[in-house]
């Protein structure tokens, strides 16, 4: 509205005079004390019907949680390997591995939140999360018959119990609306096994993760949409499966890697 009557003034005169100044200045107030007036009742509007508004003052509470997720992991790849046949010849093969596909998975728990002051709030969420990685092994030394290098897949399936302790910091409510930041550490224990994979991870990890959502307060409970962030501290590849392995053509595939560190995109929708 001011850079409008500005302009509108401007058009109208090279130079205004000093009462066309004071007069816009009058019009201009008028209209921003109007303005105002209409934010400040829509936000009284709002205020007053507030659902569950003693919601928060609970020095304890507990929920259940629902989401998706997708999984991934960062591999460092040695490079140029050389391996001795059974006939005592050498040979020199470069083999590389990736997880070239975010695979989506199901993630199921519980929540307890513990409340530290009006902003900030100690949770628990033991989560369990079904999923899998997808991982391709290139052979950039051996080719088929189109001249592609030789390629190997793997599934990598997983069933993880996660126990993430995180602090929530809230900011301030706003009618039914609570934007939070939460930031903590997660052990995680693997509970799939299978020894016929190329590689494998270890039984046990430890995430740190960061992420944000947003309370929202509905007539009987909180819906809160979250979406989180977590990155493995610890190379969680198994070196020693290698001894596992039945077929030994793979062992140049399984030794293409020297330490992966797993990731993960969670989106979560809580109950509390």
């Amino acid at each position: 509205i001011l850079l409008f009557i500005l302009f509108q003034n401007k058009r109208k005169h090279n130079k205004p005079h000093i009462f066309d100044v004071f007069r816009d200045m009058r019009r201009t107030l008028i209209c921003i004390i109007f303005a105002c007036t209409i934010f400040v009742n829509a936000i009284a509007q709002d205020r007053q019907v507030e659902n569950k508004p003693y919601i928060d003052l609970r020095p304890m509470h507990f929920g259940i949680r629902i989401g998706m997720h997708a999984q991934d992991v960062d591999f460092q790849n040695v490079g140029p390997q050389t391996f001795t046949l059974a006939d005592g010849t050498q040979v020199t093969q470069t083999i590389v591995c990736d997880a070239d596909k975010w695979n989506p998975g199901l993630s199921v728990g519980v929540v307890a939140d513990l409340r530290l002051s009006d902003y900030l709030s100690l949770r628990f969420t033991p989560t369990m999360h079904f999923g899998s990685k997808h991982l391709l092994f290139r052979n950039l030394t051996q080719t088929d018959d189109a001249g592609n290098p030789i390629e190997h897949t793997q599934d990598l399936k997983q069933t993880c119990l996660s126990l993430p302790i995180d602090l929530k910091f809230s900011a301030k409510r706003y009618g039914n609306y609570r934007p939070y930041m939460i930031a903590g550490i997660s052990p995680l224990m693997n509970l799939t096994k299978q020894n016929d994979d190329i590689v494998q991870l270890k039984r046990y990890d430890t995430f740190i993760e960061a992420g944000l959502g947003c309370d929202l307060y509905l007539p009987f409970f909180k819906f809160i949409p979250e979406l989180k962030f977590c990155y493995s501290l610890t190379n969680s590849l198994k070196k020693n499966h290698i001894n596992d392995l039945k077929d030994e053509t793979l062992i140049p595939y399984a030794t293409s890697v020297s330490a992966g560190h797993s990731k993960m995109i969670v989106l979560t929708f809580y109950f509390e």
